[in-house]
């Protein structure tokens, strides 16, 4: 990270974490959120999948359910009790109407200052040599979590969320995007990289999935301890930084 980066903000009280699958909040942002949780801040997560595609020798039948209850063991791990499951269809997520109703009626229901979501980048990575491929689920639900925190605000769009007693909500400040190639902001998780670790544990039946070794506390401990040299803390969570509303 050769640009500068500053320290997030931490002038708010709710949060909303929406991503694509159980187990993405956890590879890094969980510790943070175990950090907010700690401080008294609110924090409720959105699924937009039950993940079912994710572990190939189990049915999407056998895989849902298990993962859902993963995700709820994880959540907890870092003080989190609020988590919605939307249930679009995994691996084929679409960045429209439907999904941006559904976002938009959880923020109107839960009524964030910020919201954390993966990057909508078609690759990620440290260096130009090293680009992976953002899966495709990651990037539709980012697309949609940004036009939903707009749409959220606008009686006319989604009127029928009126009807429901979900009045509109404007209030979303910020917008957060884990894994950008360009953070602009990080969160100190030293305290809190225990509690973020064992949260990637929980999942699992989807880690064992992977077939492949893969210990989570090295992940973790590598990955914020590169992003701690930005803020001059031993371990950190970095993000991009996405404005809603003015100054």
């Amino acid at each position: 990270m050769t640009h500068q980066i500053s320290t997030l903000p931490e002038d708010w009280t709710r949060a909303m974490a929406i991503v694509a699958h159980p187990d993405d909040l956890e590879y890094g942002a969980a510790s943070a959120i175990a950090r907010w949780t700690a401080a008294g801040k609110s924090i409720a997560y959105v699924i937009a999948t039950d993940g079912e595609a994710g572990i190939d020798g189990l049915t999407p039948a056998e895989a849902g359910p298990l993962r859902q209850k993963e995700q709820l063991a994880s959540a907890a791990l870092v003080g989190v009790d609020d988590v919605t499951f939307l249930g679009h269809r995994d691996g084929v997520v679409e960045a429209g109407i439907g999904l941006r109703s559904d976002i938009a009626r959880q923020i109107r229901r839960f009524r964030p200052e910020v919201l954390i979501t993966a990057t909508y980048e078609l690759t990620y990575g440290m260096t130009a040599g090293q680009r992976i491929v953002n899966q495709a689920d990651h990037r539709a639900v980012a697309v949609a979590v940004l036009d939903a925190a707009r749409d959220a605000g606008n009686r006319w769009i989604f009127p029928e969320l009126l009807d429901e007693g979900l009045e509109p909500w404007a209030g979303v400040r910020h917008v957060y995007l884990m894994g950008a190639n360009q953070p602009s902001h990080a969160v100190d998780v030293t305290d809190h990289l225990d509690a973020g670790i064992a949260s990637l544990r929980a999942h699992a039946a989807y880690l064992q999935g992977l077939g492949r070794d893969f210990d989570p506390a090295q992940f973790l401990r590598t990955m914020t301890a590169a992003a701690g040299t930005s803020i001059g803390a031993r371990h950190a969570v970095a993000m991009a930084q996405i404005q809603l509303q003015g100054v």
